[in-house]
C-alpha cells in the first residue's frame, strides 16, 4: 500500500514533462526569430544588390531578387 501512495505523490515525471514542454517552447520561438531574421536579412541584400545594379556599378552581381 505504501508503494501505491508514493507513486501517487511523485513528482519527478511531472517536472520532466514540465522542462520538456520549456525546451520545446523555447525551441519554437527560436525557429521563428530566425526565419523571420533570415527573411529580413536576404530582403536587406536584396535591395543592396538592386542599388547596385541600378547605378550601374561594372560587375554588379545579377541574382533572383
Amino acid at each position: 500500500m505504501n508503494f501505491i501512495k508514493n507513486f501517487l505523490r511523485e513528482e519527478e515525471g511531472a517536472t520532466a514533462v514540465e522542462y520538456g514542454l520549456m525546451v520545446a517552447l523555447i525551441a519554437a520561438v527560436i525557429i521563428v526569430a530566425v526565419t523571420s531574421l533570415g527573411t529580413n536579412v536576404k530582403a536587406a541584400f536584396c535591395r543592396v544588390v538592386n542599388a547596385i545594379n541600378t547605378a550601374g556599378i561594372a560587375g554588379a552581381v545579377t541574382t533572383g531578387c
